[in-house]
């Protein structure tokens, strides 16, 4: 009988191999698959345009696109949120994601961790992840005195670096037993950043570019993405012409374990596409794309 963990269930493959790879591959970090991909993104930029036009105040940004994409990417492509726990593969039941933000843009400004989940409740996906992003910066940002906004995590680990260090050590081999186990408390979970489904980095709002960001062996995050800055680059046509256009380039670094090179392929190919059509993310996150993209041109 497979058994489950707190918010997911366990994947059993007809295929023996699969469900024997965590004991003969290692661990997270050992196991990571780096993709790297450049996206043209003339149709996001001419979008935001339009959706600004109309909400000057809270104005939409290519992060809470990105974020959108990705959300309704792993939601129709669901191996992408899976994670191996205890040598075994399972399933989550929400998507969510973790990344950070800064109260200044300035060497002494803190930087707070924010996470988020993206939720089938009928709305407007692109609106549900604008809202809550918008949120959670205006929270950090205004507020005047950073020691006053310590988010969850930094608390936690604050209270850890009491402890001292030779004790610590054993605490953190016990943390990751009992993780091992599901038995870590949920209070510990609820504000842990590597138990999400993808950890991004936005690279672009600090003016910033690199294509690899490693995973860890601490916690469930099988995903990390690095959005970088977006700035003009030649597009090149079959015929030999080519024109200037926004593109943006991501890192991808994905513990291997959790699907195939195909299954990778075809999602960053359905990803390309929902940028290509930002006006689909205006849907609920769980409304078919059929409309807008047929599977068999995900690839073109």
């Amino acid at each position: 009988m497979a058994k489950n963990r707190r918010g997911a269930t366990r994947v059993v493959s007809s295929d023996p191999m699969h469900d024997f790879m965590p004991y003969i591959m290692g661990n997270r970090t050992e196991n990571e698959a780096l993709l790297n991909a450049t996206f043209d993104m003339s149709n996001v930029v001419s979008y935001l345009e339009k959706r600004n036009s109309e909400n000057p105040e809270f104005k939409f940004t290519i992060f809470h696109i990105v974020v959108a994409a990705l959300a309704k990417t792993v939601y129709l492509r669901p191996h992408l949120n899976r994670y191996i726990a205890g040598h075994r593969c399972y399933q989550r039941d929400e998507i969510t994601f973790t990344f950070t933000a800064k109260s200044k843009m300035t060497d002494k400004g803190g930087e707070f961790i924010t996470i988020l989940k993206a939720e089938d409740d009928g709305t407007s996906l692109v609106d549900q992840i604008h809202d809550k992003i918008c949120n959670e910066v205006y929270k950090v940002r205004s507020t005047s005195n950073d020691e006053n906004l310590t988010d969850g995590t930094s608390k936690m680990m604050a209270l850890f670096n009491k402890i001292p260090r030779p004790v610590l050590r054993w605490v953190i081999r016990l943390l990751n037993w009992l993780n091992y186990h599901d038995w870590l408390p949920q209070s510990i979970i609820d504000i842990d950043p590597y138990q999400s489904t993808v950890f991004i980095s936005n690279l672009g709002s600090i003016k910033m570019e690199a294509s690899y960001h490693h995973l860890i062996n601490w916690g469930l995050n099988s995903i990390f993405v690095l959005a970088n800055r977006m700035h003009k680059q030649p597009l090149f046509h079959e015929d030999g012409s080519y024109e200037m256009v926004d593109q943006m380039s991501f890192g991808f670094t994905i513990d291997e374990r959790i699907a195939d090179g195909f299954y990778f392929a075809k999602s960053l190919a359905l990803f390309k596409n929902i940028l290509a059509h930002p006006e689909l993310l205006e849907d609920p996150i769980s409304k078919p794309i059929n409309d807008y993209i047929s599977e068999e041109n995900w690839f073109e």
